[in-house]
C-alpha cells in the first residue's frame, strides 16, 4: 500500500454535531460462527477458494444492518487515518467523527503500540458499530509503531526458498495485529518489481520472477488470515515497472492488456482463487484499460468493475489506495475523489480526509443515479460479514497488561532469526573462502564504509576471531583514503560492511555512494582478498564497479543488527548461506544467483528455539544471577549456554564492583582462576598425548628433570591429573618472602620495574628475576602427604609450563596460542591481558589487603601464579564467557573445531573419563559430578555421569556435557572485596543455573510435538 508516512492538513469536522452522543446497537451480538445455509441459487463458501469472510454469521450482518441509517451504512465504508504519536486534539477529533458519523473503520499510522492500544479501546467503545481496525505492516508493527518487531522487507524475503517461513511470520504478525485490536494489514505487496528505478516499490517487493512473488505471498496472506487477520494484496493491477512514486504524481502504464494480464495480473489471479480476502487498487493511469486522461485506476470503473470484479471474478473486500495521496488528490477534492472511488467499485475508501463531504456527496450521487443504495446496501454488508469473521461481533477491550512484552515475544524473534538467515544471499565465492577454515594464518581488516562508528557487524566478526576495525565515510578525503590504504597493507584479509545506504534509488540513483568509496574498494578488491557484504537494498551492488570481482559478496538487502549478525556467522561458519537473488541486478547478479554454504562449522549465535527450547524457560537463569548480585555473592557475572554447536544464551550481569558501576559486557574479561587447569596446562598435555609426546602413566621426572632426585620423581601423571599423587595442596610462597613486620622483602620484590626486577606481579609490585626458581625449589622441597588419596592441589599445574617446554622447545604460553587457542580464535585468552587489553574491559577480582595491597585489576588473584609473572598452568589465564565456550566446545567435539583437528582423536574422550572410581571421581585433569547423592554437589542434579569441567576459586564454573551436547560458562568474580565471601557458593548459583537448562530440555521433551502448518501448494 502507497499510504503516505505524514498527512497534510486536518480532517475536516464541518458541521458537525458536536453536542451528539454515542449510540450503541441496540441488537443483541452473537458469537455464533455457524456455516449459514446457502441460498437459493447461490454457490456454497468454498474456504479454500473464497474470501474468508463470505462464510460468516448473516444472522448478526443483518441484525446490526438493520439499525444503520442510509448515512451510517455509507460511512461504513469509510476508514479514516489516525495517529497514536500525535496530541489530545487529534485524538478527540477522530472521536468526534466517530460519534458524528459513525465510520465503518481506522487505519493507524504512526506511534506506539501502548498509545494505540488505549486510543482504540476508547473509539471501539464509542462506536455504534465495532470499527474495523487497520494498519500498514509489510514488514510487521515495526513499519508504523515503535517497540515492536521489524520482520525483513519482501525483497529478502524473496530471496528464500522455504515459504513455510513467510507462513509463519504471517502467522506471528497475525497474532500480533489481533493482540493490538487490529483486524486488517495492508500486506502483502505482490507487484512484480522488474524496474530496478522503480522509486517506491523496490525492496518491498518480493521479486520480478511472478512464480515466485505469487508463492511468497501466499504463504504470507494463508499465515495471517489462518489466525483471523485479513490479508491485503497490493498493488492492483500491479506496480512493479513505474518510474513514479503515486505518492507524488500520477505513474501512467503505456503496457498491453497481454502484458498486464500475463504478468502484472498472475499473482493477483493465483491469491484470487485461494481465498485472498481483501486487495488494495493503485493510483496509476493505464491507457489500455481506461484512456481517460489523468484518472488513476482507483477512480475507474473498466478497471475496478469491469477488469476486477466481473472479469476476474474476485469477491473479496477492495480498497482504495491512500485517498490523499497525489496520484489522486491533486485532480480532484477530499469528498469528490472518494465518491469517484466508490463509483469505479471500491468497497472501502481508505484515507477519507473530509468525512461530511463525502456521505454528502454519495448521497447525491445516490439521488443522481449514479449509483443505487442497493449496491452500497451490498458493500455494506460485505464490510459487516468481515468484521463478523473478524470477531467483532464479541468485540473485548485490549489487555494493556504486558503488551510490549508480548508483541516482542521470543517466537517472533526466532521467526525473524530463520528469515533473516534463509534471505542473505551469497553470490561470490572465490576459491570457496567462506566459510573461513583457517584463522592462525589470518590478520584480518573489518572495514566500514558509509560510517565512522563501529558496527554491529564488526562486533559479531570479533565474536569468532581478532579483528581490527577500520572505518571509510563519505567524506574521507583523498589524503585520508591513502592514509587507510596504508594502514591496511600489513592484513591479508579484508571484511568489508558497506553501511548506511539509502534505502531507495530516488535523487542520484546511487544508494549514496560515493565516487571516493566507489573507487577505494575497487582498488581494495584487485590488491587483496576482500569479502563485501552490503547491508542494504540489492539493486546498490550495480553502483559499485567491479565488486563481482571479489572474492566473497553477500547481499544482506537491508541494514540492522539481524543482518549484520547473520553475515558475520556466514562469513564464519556458524550458519550457511542459502538464499537466491529474486531480481536481476546486473549481468554478473542475476535472478535465481546464490551460492549454498554449509553451517555449523563453529559456533553459531542463536536462542533456545534453534534447538527446540523454549527462552521463557531460561528466565530462572536470570533469577538466580540477579539474586546472588543482591546478595552480595558477586558484583556481576557472565553466563553462557551452546548447546549443539549454537550459543542459545549468552548474557552478561550486574557491574565490575561494588564501587564501579561499569556495567559487565559480554567482551569483559574475568580471571579464570583454576579453569586455567584444563584450558592451559591439561589442553597442552592432550594435545602432546595425540601426538605421542606426553603418557599419562610416565612420570614427573620423565619430562621434567627438576623434579629428579625427588620425593615426585616417580609420580605418575595418571595420579598427578587425578590428585591422588600425594602432592600437597598448595604452598603459600609470598608467606616465605615477609619481613617479621609485615613487609615484603627488598631483595625478592621492588615498586619499580628494573633489570633485577623485571617480572610484575601487580601495580608497582615486581619481583626479582631469579625467584621462580625459589618456587620450584620449595615445590621440589615440600613433603608428600602421609596418607594416600584425593587431595586437590595446585603444585603439578605450577610446574606445567616448564614441562611443555621441555617436551616443545616453547614457551607455555607462545605454545598455547598458536597451537589452540588462534586456530579456534579464542583471542581474549591470555595471560597478562592488562598488556592487551585497556583496563575497562577487564573485570577486578580481590581489595588484597595481605600481600599487593590493592584492588586485583589486570593481574591474576594467585598469589602463586602472580609471583610467576602471572603464567602457570594452575592460575592466570583470563578471557570472556565466549572464548572460554570455544575450548570446551573443541573438548565436546573430541578435539575438532572448524573442521580441524586440534586434538587427536578419542583423546578428550579418554581424559575426560573417570580413572578412579568409585574411590575418586576425577577425570585426568577434569572434574566430575560428585558422587551421586551429594549435596551441593559440583555439578547440577540433572547432569550426567559423562558430563566434565572444573570450577575457578575466583567464582567460574566451565562445564561440557557430551551426552546433552551442552557448553555451560559462569564467570564472575565473587572474591570481590574479599574472597571470604562464600555467599556464590552457599547459594549455590553456578550449579543451579545449569539446572536450568536441564529442566528446559526436561519440558521440551514433555511438550507435543508442533505440526506443520503451511499445507503444501504444489
Amino acid at each position: 500500500m502507497l499510504l503516505c508516512l505524514f498527512l497534510v492538513g486536518a480532517l475536516n469536522l464541518q458541521g458537525q454535531n458536536r453536542g451528539s452522543k454515542s449510540t450503541k446497537s441496540a441488537s443483541k451480538k452473537t458469537a455464533t460462527t455457524k456455516k449459514p445455509k446457502t441460498k437459493k441459487g447461490a454457490a456454497a463458501f468454498n474456504p479454500k477458494t473464497d474470501p474468508p469472510f463470505l462464510g460468516a454469521n448473516q444472522k448478526w450482518v443483518d441484525s446490526v444492518f438493520k439499525t444503520l441509517t442510509p448515512e451510517e451504512r455509507i460511512a461504513q465504508l469509510i476508514m479514516i487515518p489516525v495517529y497514536s504519536n500525535k496530541n489530545q486534539v487529534h485524538i478527540d477529533s477522530i472521536s468526534r467523527l466517530i460519534t458524528t458519523y459513525k465510520v465503518g473503520g481506522l487505519i493507524f499510522f504512526q506511534g506506539g503500540p501502548v498509545r494505540q492500544a488505549h486510543m482504540t479501546n476508547r473509539y471501539q467503545r464509542e462506536s455504534k458499530v465495532p470499527l474495523m481496525i487497520s494498519i500498514d505492516g509489510e514488514w510487521g508493527l515495526a513499519m508504523r509503531l515503535d517497540s515492536t518487531v521489524r520482520f525483513p522487507y519482501q525483497m529478502a524475503l524473496g530471496g528464500i526458498e522455504d515459504e513455510r517461513l513467510i507462513y509463519d511470520m504471517g502467522a506471528e504478525i497475525a497474532r500480533q495485529c489481533r493482540r493490538l485490536g487490529i483486524h486488517v494489514n495492508f500486506a502483502p505487496v505482490i507487484d512484480v518489481n522488474n524496474n530496478a528505478n522503480n522509486p517506491v516499490i523496490g525492496f518491498r517487493s518480493f521479486g520480478e520472477d511472478k512464480y515466485n512473488v505469487a508463492r511468497k505471498a501466499m504463504a504470507y496472506v494463508k499465515g495471517m488470515q489462518d489466525n483471523k487477520v485479513l490479508a491485503n494484496a497490493k498493488h492492483f493491477p500491479g506496480h512493479g515497472d513505474t518510474n513514479v512514486d503515486s505518492h507524488y504524481g500520477l505513474p501512467v502504464i503505456h503496457f498491453s492488456k497481454l502484458r498486464l494480464d500475463s504478468l502484472e495480473l498472475y499473482p493477483f489471479r493465483e491469491l484470487m482463487a485461494n481465498g485472498l480476502g481483501s486487495l488494495m487498487v493503485a493510483h496509476m493511469n493505464i491507457p489500455v484499460l481506461d484512456n481517460t486522461k489523468d484518472l488513476a485506476s482507483t477512480l475507474s470503473k473498466p478497471i475496478v468493475t469491469d477488469l476486477l470484479k466481473k472479469e476476474m471474478g474476485y469477491k473479496g473486500l477492495v480498497f482504495t489506495d491512500a485517498l490523499n495521496m497525489q496520484g489522486v488528490a491533486k485532480f480532484y477534492a477530499p469528498g469528490v475523489v472518494d465518491v469517484k472511488a466508490l463509483l469505479a467499485g471500491n468497497d472501502v475508501l481508505l484515507n477519507t480526509m473530509d468525512v461530511k463531504t463525502t456521505i454528502e456527496e454519495v448521497k447525491k450521487a445516490i439521488a443522481n443515479k449514479e449509483i443505487t443504495q442497493a449496491e452500497i446496501d451490498t458493500r455494506v454488508r460485505k464490510v459487516l460479514a468481515a468484521k463478523q469473521w473478524m470477531g467483532l461481533d464479541n468485540w473485548k477491550p485490549i489487555e494493556t497488561e504486558n503488551l510490549i512484552a508480548d508483541l516482542n515475544n521470543p517466537t517472533a524473534d526466532y521467526i525473524n532469526r530463520q528469515l533473516t538467515e534463509a534471505s542473505l544471499t551469497l553470490l561470490r565465492n572465490k576459491n570457496q573462502i567462506l566459510p573461513i577454515k583457517t584463522l592462525d594464518t589470518l590478520k584480518i581488516a573489518a572495514l566500514a564504509i558509509g560510517t565512522n562508528t563501529e558496527t554491529d557487524f564488526q562486533r559479531n566478526l570479533a565474536k569468532y576471531t581478532q579483528v581490527d576495525n577500520f572505518f571509510l565515510p563519505p567524506t574521507n578525503s583523498i589524503a585520508d583514503l591513502q592514509a587507510l590504504k596504508d594502514k591496511l597493507k600489513g592484513y591479508n584479509l579484508i571484511l568489508v560492511g558497506v553501511h548506511k545506504l539509502q534505502l531507495k534509488a530516488s535523487g542520484t540513483g546511487t544508494f549514496g555512494i560515493t565516487a571516493e568509496m566507489n573507487l577505494f574498494l575497487k582498488d581494495l578488491i584487485r590488491s587483496k582478498p576482500t569479502v563485501v557484504s552490503v547491508f542494504g537494498n540489492v539493486y546498490s551492488l550495480t553502483r559499485f564497479e567491479d565488486i563481482e570481482k571479489a572474492h566473497g559478496v553477500l547481499a544482506a538487502y537491508q541494514e540492522n543488527e539481524l543482518t549484520q549478525d547473520v553475515a558475520a556467522q556466514i562469513i564464519f561458519g556458524g550458519v550457511g548461506a542459502k538464499g537466491k537473488l529474486p531480481v536481476n541486478v546486473s549481468n554478473s547478479f542475476r535472478i535465481g544467483d546464490g551460492l549454498r554454504t554449509e553451517g555449523g562449522l563453529r559456533l553459531a549465535y542463536t536462542q533456545p528455539e534453534a534447538v527446540g527450547l523454549r527462552s521463557e524457560d531460561f528466565a530462572g537463569i536470570d533469577t538466580l544471577v540477579n539474586e546472588a548480585i543482591r546478595a552480595k555473592g558477586t558484583p556481576g557475572a557472565q553466563v553462557l549456554v551452546a548447546k549443539n554447536g549454537k550459543v542459545i544464551y549468552y548474557k552478561s550481569f550486574g557491574y565490575h564492583t561494588y564501587e564501579n558501576q561499569t556495567p559487565v559486557q559480554n567482551t569483559d574479561l574475568y580471571d579464570l582462576a583454576s579453569v586455567t587447569k584444563i584450558t592451559t596446562a591439561l589442553a597442552a598435555y592432550m594435545k602432546l598425548n595425540g601426538e605421542g609426546k606426553f603418557d599419562v602413566d610416565k612420570t614427573l621426572g620423565e619430562y621434567l628433570p627438576l623434579m629428579k632426585e625427588s620425593n615426585k620423581e616417580n609420580l605418575k601423571y595418571r595420579d598427578i591429573l587425578t590428585h591422588q599423587a600425594r602432592l600437597k595442596s598448595w604452598i603459600p610462597f609470598w608467606k616465605e618472602e615477609l619481613k617479621k613486620n609485615g613487609e615484603l622483602k627488598s631483595t625478592v620484590f621492588s615498586p619499580d620495574s628494573s633489570a633485577k626486577f623485571p617480572i610484575r606481579v601487580a601495580k608497582n609490585l615486581f619481583i626479582n628475576k631469579d625467584h621462580a626458581q625459589e618456587i620450584y625449589r620449595q615445590i621440589k622441597e615440600s613433603p608428600l602427604n602421609d596418607k594416600p588419596g584425593y587431595v586437590y592441589s595446585d603444585l603439578s599445574f605450577i610446574l606445567a609450563p616448564l614441562v611443555v617446554k621441555n617436551i616443545t622447545g616453547e614457551d607455555f604460553e607462545s605454545y598455547l596460542k598458536k597451537n589452540i587457542y588462534k586456530p579456534l580464535g579464542a583471542t581474549t585468552l591470555t595471560f597478562n591481558p592488562y598488556k592487551s587489553y585497556p583496563l575497562s574491559r577487564i573485570v577486578p577480582t580481590e581489595v588484597d589487603t595481605l600481600f599487593r595491597k590493592q584492588l586485583l585489576h589486570g593481574t591474576v588473584h594467585d598469589e602463586g601464579a602472580a609471583m610467576l609473572g602471572g603464567i602457570s598452568g594452575h592460575a592466570g589465564l583470563f578471557g570472556n564467557a565466549n572464548d572460554l565456550a570455544k575450548v570446551m566446545q573443541l573438548y565436546l567435539n573430541d578435539g575438532i573445531y572448524a573442521g580441524k583437528r586440534i586434538i587427536a582423536d578419542n583423546v578428550v574422550s579418554t581424559f575426560s573419563k573417570c580413572q578412579f572410581c568409585p574411590d575418586n571421581y576425577r577425570a585426568l585433569g577434569f572434574d566430575r559430578p560428585s558422587k551421586p547423592g551429594t549435596v551441593n554437589g559440583n555439578a547440577a542434579q540433572s547432569a550426567p555421569a559423562e558430563s566434565f569441567g572444573h570450577t575457578g576459586f575466583t567464582g567460574i564454573y566451565s562445564w561440557v556435557d557430551p551426552v546433552n551436547d551442552l557448553v555451560y560458562i559462569f564467570l564472575s568474580n565473587r572474591v570481590h572485596p574479599t574472597r571470604e565471601s562464600s555467599v556464590l557458593s552457599k547459594l549455590n548459583t553456578r550449579t543451579k543455573v545449569m539446572q536450568v537448562v536441564y529442566d528446559a530440555m526436561a519440558k521440551a521433551k514433555s511438550a507435543p510435538k508442533a505440526e506443520s502448518t503451511l499445507e503444501s501448494k504444489r
